[in-house]
């Protein structure tokens, strides 16, 4: 993976930008559109927070879709490289048939209850730590678990950031 210095970004065109950061919030280039405006970044910490900002600041509608833009855990749908690179980090990519199954009829009966994906970064987590957030959260309200579901969300985007710009900062 290529990556960049935080002067390289500053100086980026508009689109340049977007091919650059518009993956960091999966599948919503829209955060990197708006991120773009707000040049220049004094560190990767202040883009970061833009980032955060802009999904913050955005209607419930655009965060439910950036929400349902995150693919299930353990599936074998397409998804974008980054996540399968982090899902494949922690081994939901090679799955018993049990441990498919189980992952499936979690992501269903989530689903079923909140109309949107489970999402957890899933950096620093095993199956059995994602397995008992599953668990956990299934008994939250769905507002708590639209908040959690964001923060999660902002979790990942500074893991994919940092890894963006490995040569120039650190998680």
């Amino acid at each position: 993976m290529q990556t960049y210095s935080l002067s390289a970004l500053n100086q980026m065109t508009q689109e340049e930008f977007i091919t650059t950061l518009g993956t960091i919030f999966e599948d919503s280039p829209w955060v990197a559109k708006q991120a773009w405006l707000k040049r220049p970044f004094q560190d990767i910490q202040s883009l970061y927070q833009t980032m955060v900002a802009e999904v913050k600041n955005s209607n419930s509608q655009q965060q439910l879709a950036l929400i349902c833009a995150h693919p299930d855990l353990g599936s074998q749908a397409k998804m974008a490289e980054a996540s399968v690179k982090e899902q494949a980090g922690v081994g939901l990519d090679r799955l018993t048939s049990a441990e498919y199954q189980h992952f499936h009829q979690l992501n269903q009966t989530y689903k079923n209850k909140f109309g949107f994906p489970f999402i957890i970064a899933v950096k620093n987590h095993t199956k059995t730590s994602i397995l008992a957030a599953f668990e956990q959260r299934l008994n939250h309200s769905i507002e708590t678990e639209k908040i959690t579901a964001l923060e999660e969300i902002y979790k990942i985007a500074q893991f994919r950031l940092h890894e963006k710009f490995a040569q120039t900062s650190s998680p």
